[in-house]
């Protein structure tokens, strides 16, 4: 079956069409950006899909990053997710960005645990870390660097995002180093759609995954008085 991927969550946006008999990438594009997710995804899609040779109606699934992520991109994201799927009647299911970054290093060797963290700005890091089988040894979270450093510092560890280096260059002098940084700023879309592929649609609902809230905020006090 075909599973659609889309990315707009950190710095990029990507596409990509999977086909899981041969587990292999039929289509797909990245781009990285910071902003214009919104302008570019469409005929991100739009390009993808032709050059897939393939209809809405041959989708067995769509899968979309959830977060963390840039609120704007986020929303980008999940609105054309949940478009297409109800256009074409397809169940749309979420991949956190955070599990999407781990994943082709889990896939690879799960004996060394994986720390996927991402710059939250201020001095903090979205974070997971992802042990054997997948496993979550420190559940979603927004933390400081600092204490992200200290938390998974227990021995061989990879850590791969944008945060990467930034928890690296915290840590703690007396443990041993981490054998892999990796400060990629988005996670591969291909491994998008093979977690997608496999994602219960019960439980991977296309929700964002808010680890704060918005920088934004009403101003309840600062009212203008009436004349």
């Amino acid at each position: 079956m075909y599973i659609l991927a889309i990315d707009t969550a950190l710095a990029a946006c990507s596409a990509a069409v999977l086909d899981t008999e041969t587990d292999s990438i039929v289509s797909g594009d990245s781009l990285l950006m910071e902003r214009g997710h919104a302008e570019t995804l469409i005929p991100l899609v739009e390009q993808v899909m032709s050059s897939a040779g393939i209809d809405f109606e041959h989708l067995a699934r769509i899968a979309v990053t959830v977060g963390p992520g840039s609120f704007t991109g986020l929303r980008v994201g999940l609105s054309a997710a949940r478009g297409f799927g109800l256009t074409a009647n397809r169940p749309v299911v979420g991949v956190t960005t955070l599990a999407a970054l781990a994943a082709p290093y889990l896939a690879h060797d799960d004996a060394v645990p994986v720390v996927s963290a991402i710059d939250a700005r201020h001095g903090h890091v979205f974070l997971q870390m992802f042990g054997v089988g997948g496993r979550t040894l420190i559940a979603p979270r927004i933390t400081s660097v600092r204490e992200a450093a200290r938390s998974v510092a227990i021995g061989a560890v990879r850590i791969v995002g944008s945060g990467a280096n930034l928890v690296a260059d915290a840590w703690p002098p007396a443990e041993k180093l981490p054998e892999l940084i990796d400060d990629t700023p988005a996670p591969d879309v291909a491994w998008v759609a093979r977690l997608g592929s496999v994602a219960d649609p019960e439980a991977a609902e296309p929700r964002p995954l808010y680890l704060r809230p918005p920088d934004a905020k009403p101003q309840d006090k600062a009212r203008i008085a009436r004349r």
